[in-house]
C-alpha cells in the first residue's frame, strides 16, 4: 500500500517538530520522546492558534443568531465540516460532530435501538433490530466498539455475535464468512487495532455484510489520523473517528454516515438546536446532520480540527503513511529481537501503522513503562481499552509504542534499547 511512495525524510520530519512546542519538553532530565500518539496525539502551533483565533474573534453560538459574529462563527463552523469531509471522501451533509469517536458509535447504536422501538417511521424500518437478529463485531474491537453493541443486543433482543481471532491476532477470515449471514443486521469494525497495529480487510468484510444486506460501522480512529481513508471507496455505512488523535483538540469527533441512513434515523440526543417545530407534546426534527446535534456545539474545537486535517493534508497522507509504516516495521523488528519480549500481531503479515504493543516476559507492563519513562519516553501501558483482544493473547496488559509524523528514527530506537534496558534492570534486580 506504501512501498512506492517516499516517506518523510528525517529533515522533513524535525522541520514539522518545530511546529510542536511540547516536543521541546524535558522529562526527568531527558528530552521527551512522545511514542503515544495512539492515545493522544500532539498539537501544532497552527491548531493551538486556530482555536485561540476564533474565540478572540469570532466566538459565538452557531445557528441561532442574527448578528454578524454569530454569522460569522456559523460560516467557521460549516466550513470546518465541509474541510473534515472532503478529508474522508464524504459529503458535507454526511458528517455529523460528536464529543468523540465512542459518542459517535453510540449515537449509531441508540438511534438503531430507538428505530427497533418503532421511531422514526416507515423509513426507520432496515434499521430495526428484533429477537433472533444478529450484530457482528470482533475480538479485537476497543471497548467503545464493543459495548455499544452488547447494549443494543440487551435493549432489542438480538444476538451479539464476534469474529474470532487466530494465534497471530488476525481476523480469522473463514469465520467471518460464516457468522455474517442473513440475520446479520449490522458489522461493526475497526480498520486499524489499537494494539496490533495492524490494517484488517475491511473491502472483504463490507462485502460480506452487503452481500447479505448487513449495514457496516468502521471505528476509523487509528486509520484516519494515519492513512488515506475515503469512506466512498471503502463502502462502509457509518465511520467514526476523533480530533484528539489527529493532532486536533480534544471534545471533538466526527460520524460519517450515509446521507439515506442519516435521513431515517432517529435522533440520539435530543433539546434545541436539532428540531423544527415543538408543542408541548410533540416535536418535528431537523434534516441531518443538525438532526443529530442538539444543544449547543463544540464550535472551536470544529475550527481547530479543520485547520488540524489541513496540516495533514498539506503533509500528504501517503507521505505519513509511509513514514509510519516504516517505523512500525522498525520497532517490530527491534522488539522481537529482544530475548523475553513477545511483540502482539508480530506474525502478520499485513500492512500496518507505526504502532506495536509487546509483552515482556516476567515483567509487569507498567514496570515497563515507568522504566522508560524515567528516560523521557511516553508510552501506553495496560489493556487499552482492549480486554477481550488481550485474553484471547494470554494476556492482562501490554507496552504500547506508536508514533505519527512527528517520530524521529532515534526515538524508536530509543524505545527499543529502552526496552532492553528494562529487562536488564529488572532482572538483575531480581
Amino acid at each position: 500500500m506504501t512501498d512506492s511512495i517516499t516517506p518523510l525524510t528525517e529533515a522533513e520530519v524535525q522541520r514539522l517538530r518545530a511546529d510542536f512546542p511540547i516536543l521541546r519538553t524535558e522529562v526527568n532530565g531527558h528530552p521527551l520522546a512522545y511514542l503515544d500518539s495512539g492515545a493522544t496525539s500532539q498539537r501544532p502551533l497552527a491548531v493551538l492558534d486556530a482555536e485561540r483565533e476564533f474565540a478572540t474573534t469570532a466566538n459565538s453560538a452557531v445557528h441561532r443568531g442574527a448578528h454578524t459574529l454569530a454569522a460569522e462563527a456559523t460560516e467557521l463552523f460549516e466550513d470546518a465540516r465541509a474541510t473534515v469531509a472532503r478529508f474522508v471522501g464524504a459529503d458535507e451533509g454526511e458528517i455529523v460532530w460528536t464529543s468523540n469517536a465512542t459518542e459517535a458509535i453510540n449515537l449509531v447504536a441508540y438511534a438503531l435501538s430507538n428505530a427497533s422501538l418503532g421511531r422514526g417511521g416507515a423509513a426507520a424500518e432496515r434499521l430495526r433490530l428484533r429477537e433472533g437478529d444478529e450484530i457482528v463485531t470482533t475480538e479485537m474491537e476497543h471497548h467503545a466498539n464493543l459495548i455499544p453493541w452488547q447494549e443494543l443486543a440487551a435493549r432489542t433482543g438480538a444476538t451479539l455475535r464476534v469474529i474470532p481471532l487466530d494465534d497471530d491476532g488476525a481476523l480469522r477470515l473463514d469465520d467471518a464468512e460464516a457468522l455474517i449471514g442473513d440475520r446479520t443486521r449490522i458489522v461493526a469494525v475497526t480498520h486499524v487495532s489499537n494494539v496490533l497495529g495492524v490494517v484488517n480487510p475491511v473491502e472483504r468484510i463490507v462485502s460480506l455484510a452487503h452481500a447479505h444486506g448487513a449495514l457496516v460501522l468502521l471505528d476509523a480512529c487509528q486509520s484516519a489520523p494515519h492513512l488515506p481513508l475515503d469512506v466512498k471507496a471503502l463502502d462502509v455505512d457509518f465511520a467514526a473517528f476523533s480530533g484528539h488523535k489527529m493532532l486536533g483538540p480534544t471534545g471533538i469527533g466526527v460520524l460519517y454516515g450515509r446521507r439515506e441512513l442519516l435521513e431515517a434515523m432517529p435522533p440520539f440526543l435530543t433539546g434545541g438546536s436539532m428540531i423544527t417545530t415543538v408543542t408541548t407534546t410533540e416535536a418535528e426534527y431537523l434534516p441531518p446532520p443538525q438532526r443529530f446535534e442538539a444543544g449547543t456545539q463544540r464550535v472551536s474545537q470544529a475550527v481547530a480540527l479543520a485547520e488540524a486535517v489541513r496540516y495533514l493534508s498539506a503533509v500528504g497522507m501517503p507521505r505519513i503513511a509511509a513514514h509510519e509504516a516504516e517505523f512500525g516495521r522498525r520497532l517490530v523488528t527491534g522488539l522481537s529481537a529482544i530475548d523475553g519480549v513477545r511483540v502482539l500481531g508480530a506474525g502478520i503479515d499485513l500492512p500496518r501503522v507505526g504502532l506495536a504493543s509487546f509483552d515482556v516476559e516476567g515483567i509487569h507492563s507498567h514496570d515497563v513503562g515507568q522504566y522508560l519513562d524515567d528516560l523521557g519516553i511516553a508510552v501506553r501501558v495496560g489493556h487499552h481499552c482492549a480486554q477481550p483482544l488481550h485474553r484471547r493473547l494470554g494476556i492482562t496488559s501490554s507496552t504500547r509504542a506508536s508514533t505519527y509524523l512527528y517520530t524521529t528514527e532515534a526515538e524508536v530506537d530509543a524505545v527499543i534499547d529502552g526496552v532492553a534496558g528494562a529487562i536488564e534492570f529488572f532482572r538483575r534486580g531480581a
